[in-house]
């Protein structure tokens, strides 16, 4: 994902430097430039690529890794942070921005949320997305600091990459809207090998993903977080839907012998359900399955 972030930015007219711990990806880059295919076409783009995050303050810097990683990220873009420097942070699920923010502080902190997206990385340097939909910007701490009013600065950047970037007040209902749909086809897929569509579709796990979207709209319903969905069934197959073909990034993760951002997803609802004095046990036991299968990774 990061990679199709850095090459439409750069694209868009942007200075982009890409940081990267995988060594053979950075100096393919170097040497070949980023390579991106997609529904869309294909596209090359000529970006600097670092291992380490050079000592050069930046306007902008993007986290754009999995949840187990974004502390450590965090850590590390010292080099880049100036008194006006930005953080967006782009990750499934729910708790990665606390994280961060623990790190650098809320005032700076932007939140991503990324609907109708896909990608893989092919080989060094190579990229392949399966759809490119909406991107939704909003402050970590709205109207504290000097994120909150730079949140549609920075979606006309990525509008000028080529992406469908808007900013909005509440992020958080934007995350729950995702959220929603992420539970009913992230764990099912990466338990099955399933597509979308087919989970959607199936005449036993269709009932298993349609029940995990509704625990999680009865948790945020009953955290008065402010969604727009007044039918998480009928949300989760719109979103389906759209999206019949693809495999969810756990199940990408479990493809590739890693662990998933599953914790963040589908374990996400029962933590949160708890807040709220709720249960949310088809969750909490898809993600028990999902781990149980990680371990023997």
């Amino acid at each position: 994902m990061g990679s199709v972030y850095a090459s439409r930015l750069a694209r868009g007219g942007h200075d982009v430097l890409v940081v990267d711990a995988w060594a053979d990806h950075v100096r393919a880059i170097a040497e070949r430039g980023l390579s991106v295919r997609g529904p869309d076409g294909a596209m090359t783009a000529r970006v600097r690529a670092f291992e380490a995050p050079p000592a050069r303050v930046v306007d902008l810097v993007v986290l754009a890794v999995k949840a187990a990683d974004v502390v450590g990220a965090a850590r590390g873009v010292a080099p880049l942070l100036g008194p006006h420097t930005l953080v967006l942070t782009i990750q499934n699920g729910l708790g990665s921005a606390q994280e961060v923010a623990g790190v650098l502080g809320p005032e700076r902190l932007l939140v991503g949320v990324a609907s109708g997206f896909g990608a893989s990385l092919v080989g060094p340097g190579q990229v392949r997305h399966n759809a490119m939909r909406a991107l939704r910007f909003g402050a970590y701490a709205p109207g504290a600091g000097p994120g909150a009013p730079q949140v549609e600065r920075i979606a006309r950047a990525w509008r000028q990459g080529g992406f469908d970037a808007t900013a909005v007040d509440d992020v958080v209902a934007t995350q729950w809207e995702k959220l929603i749909c992420n539970v009913a086809y992230s764990a099912p897929c990466a338990l099955t090998g399933l597509t979308v569509g087919e989970v959607m579709d199936h005449p036993h796990l269709g009932e298993v993903s349609r029940a995990a979207a509704v625990e999680a709209w009865e948790t945020a319903t009953a955290a008065k977080v402010r969604i727009d969905v007044a039918d998480p069934v009928t949300h989760v197959r719109e979103f389906g839907a759209r999206l019949p073909d693809a495999k969810p990034s756990a199940l990408l993760d479990h493809l590739a012998g890693r662990r998933s951002e599953i914790p963040v997803i589908n374990g996400a609802i029962p933590r949160e359900a708890a807040k709220v004095g709720l249960t949310a046990p088809v969750n909490a036991t898809l993600t028990a399955l999902v781990l149980a299968r990680e371990d023997g990774l």
